[in-house]
């Protein structure tokens, strides 16, 4: 066995599961992005996946490794970031282990990450949630079903994982009405239900009733249901939706929208945006700055703040002819 090999085994099940104690969630994102790498590194290296060495992993091959991961896989640079990260954990990993390795291990840890354009987040107006809700056929059990988990994410902005992981005994229709979940990073948090939620989740709950263990959004076979068949379910109803409301046509809805749209309606209420941030579970406020850059009502009320009433409309022409001709050099 390779020096690679057994230290790729050790920072799964020492460093990643013993040590870390990494969700399910970032060791298999690390382990696709390992696989990719060995298996694109194997040809040009002439050898088996299994003899491949630290040796083989140099800088120019992982920045090879990235150009094929964006330019031939099409992946966007986010994903791509992502993929440098998990090569990066990999190689601090090594750098301890391997100290003969350092010069090579220290070209791969300064491969920087790359700049991207950050869009706009896209969300629902009331309008929108409101034929989204109306979509689903609430005289079928998938559709009480489908309306109960999109009132739900469109209010509480929980993430599609966290939406699919609930189960009853998760859900607080008492004094307090709360919704409590185990989200990104093993973080715990709980979030109120306004009243319509709770009622919507009471007739559910009652129509479909089971143990505390058992999932709240099940599927036909009493298991959870996926986080794609969520999407599955929202992209028909969506479409089902664009039929009474125009402006749904060629908008691309995933329930990561609906967390947007949930950030977004409190931010309109006038919350706090690190209120905002405790609400969807966000580590840092930084990431909830988003809603802010996208917000145009909030804009323009900045704008309307910062005017002159008093300012008459058209070009500025300064008063002295001297101040003129310095102004138009």
């Amino acid at each position: 066995m390779t020096a690679l090999a057994a230290s790729l085994q050790a920072f799964f099940t020492q460093r990643l599961i013993q040590q870390r104690r990494a969700s399910p969630h970032t060791i298999a994102a690390y382990r696709d992005t390992l696989r990719m790498l060995l298996i694109f590194t194997s040809p040009g290296a002439g050898k088996r996946v299994s003899n491949l060495d630290i040796a083989d992993l140099d800088a120019s091959t992982i920045a090879a490794f990235l150009d094929h991961l964006q330019h031939e896989r099409g992946n966007s640079i986010r994903t791509r970031n992502a993929r440098l990260a998990a090569i990066h954990s990999l190689f601090g990993y090594l750098a301890l282990a391997h100290p003969e390795h350092a010069e090579s291990i220290g070209r791969v840890l300064a491969i920087p990450t790359k700049r991207g354009d950050h869009t706009i987040v896209t969300f629902l107006s009331h309008d929108e949630v409101d034929a989204l809700l109306a979509a689903p056929d609430t005289a079928t059990w998938t559709g009480r079903r489908d309306h109960t988990w999109i009132r739900l994410a469109t209010q509480t902005g929980l993430r599609a994982s966290e939406l699919t992981g609930l189960t009853r005994g998760d859900v607080h229709l008492g004094t307090g009405a709360h919704v409590a979940c185990h989200g990104k990073g093993r973080k715990d948090r709980i979030t109120p239900l306004t009243t319509v939620t709770v009622t919507v989740l009471r007739d559910w709950m009652a129509e479909h009733p089971g143990p505390a263990t058992g999932p709240l959004f099940p599927t036909y076979r009493g298991t959870p249901m996926s986080s794609d068949a969520l999407q599955q379910r929202l992209t028909l109803h969506a479409s089902t939706a664009a039929h009474q409301c125009a402006t749904l046509h060629g908008k691309t809805i995933t329930p990561h929208v609906l967390r947007h749209t949930a950030a977004m309606n409190l931010l309109h209420a006038g919350v706090d945006i690190t209120v905002i941030a405790l609400w969807l579970g966000h580590e840092s406020v930084a990431t909830t700055q988003i809603y802010l850059q996208a917000d145009l009502a909030l804009k323009q009320q900045a704008l309307d703040r910062t005017t002159p009433p008093t300012t008459p409309p058209g070009r500025y022409r300064p008063p002295d002819g001297l101040l003129a001709f310095l102004e138009g050099l």
